[in-house]
């Protein structure tokens, strides 16, 4: 793979939803890179926060991509997964201190779900979720967390664990649900999480490949398997599902089950496929990508997806440090 002649922007996607793909379209400050950009979100006035895991670890930007301001210096363990409140307050999941810490927009701490440093008892091993024997209490490695309009909260629990928590919008633990395996309601690694206006509970289930659909009290209802490996889910205004694939090209181990690499797919909110876009030939392109892990759709209906290029694939001599790890696909509007 190589970044050499890769071009600028492209047009990606089919029918209504038609984008110009940019890989390119933010600007950091002088000396500052991305490092991976593991968690992106949009707020009300939409600004663009990427949850990143290099020494800035949360950088705001407007949307045309001009840096605004960066916190949380030596604040996070390992950045995973970001989630932007109704209020334009954030929830920051740090799967390795096993907290989700609720913050305002300026880098204020207001309560942590879990406790620092302290895992539940699931018999993970080695942090290997391939050796988990058993759900537990929250949290081992929690991955992301997403809203009700109720205020509760749902968290995907994740790399130690495998189970859905749900809580009260105060923070009291109501529900928890999930066990290891591939049947239903139970979970190879729960990823990402999201709520559509139905109140259905989608969950990336990433190693056993599908989408599962769940009530608000974790009754199992149906699930997606049309995906490789989905990370995060986001539900837009009109209830369309758009999901980061990682696919089978980074971080999966022998034998794959097929050749499909990362990708984004856009689904209707009974499960139809309506554009798809990548496949991991060059991720160099702005229309590919290398491993997909957060998704958001800011109220123009564009796209921003970031992605974990330096662990899935920087470190694994897949691509060099130029992969771009942050993309925007501004939506095309269609013409008479």
């Amino acid at each position: 793979m190589s970044s050499d002649h890769a071009p600028v922007t492209e047009i990606v996607g089919s029918g209504d939803f038609v984008y110009q793909a940019c890989a390119t379209w933010h600007q950091m400050p002088a000396g500052w890179t991305l490092t991976e950009a593991v968690g992106v979100a949009v707020d009300s006035r939409d600004r663009v926060f990427v949850f990143d895991r290099g020494p800035h670890p949360v950088l705001i930007f407007d949307r045309e991509g001009n840096f605004i301001d960066a916190w949380g210096e030596e604040q996070f363990v390992r950045p995973h997964g970001i989630w932007i409140a109704p209020d334009d307050t954030l929830y920051l999941t740090d799967d390795l201190d096993h907290t989700i810490g609720h913050y305002t927009s300026d880098g204020k701490l207001l309560r942590t779900l879990g406790t620092s440093g302290q895992a539940s008892e699931t018999g993970v091993v080695n942090r290997d979720y391939r050796t988990i024997q058993r759900g537990g209490p929250p949290f081992n490695q929690p991955t992301n967390l997403t809203l009700a309009p109720s205020g509760e909260m749902f968290v995907t629990d994740g790399y130690g664990n495998a189970r859905v928590h749900k809580f009260s919008a105060e923070g009291e633990l109501l529900l928890s649900w999930g066990e290891p395996g591939t049947g239903p309601g139970q979970f190879n690694l729960p990823h990402g999480i999201a709520i559509d206006s139905r109140g259905r509970v989608f969950v990336a289930d990433r190693e056993n490949s599908r989408l599962q659909i769940f009530s608000p009290e974790g009754e199992y209802l149906d699930e997606w398997r049309e995906i490789a490996r989905p990370c995060q889910i986001f539900f837009d205004a009109d209830d369309r599902a758009y999901v980061a694939e990682v696919g089978y090209h980074a971080g999966t181990p022998d034998p794959r089950p097929d050749e499909t690499g990362g990708r984004l797919s856009i689904f209707d909110n009974d499960g139809n496929l309506l554009a798809r876009w990548g496949g991991g030939k060059d991720p160099y392109q702005p229309s590919d990508f290398i491993a997909p892990h957060d998704i958001w759709v800011d109220s123009h209906n564009d796209i921003y997806l970031g992605e974990v290029t330096d662990s899935a694939g920087i470190q694994r001599g897949m691509v060099g440090a130029d992969c771009p790890s942050l993309r925007k696909f501004t939506k095309v509007l269609a013409t008479d």
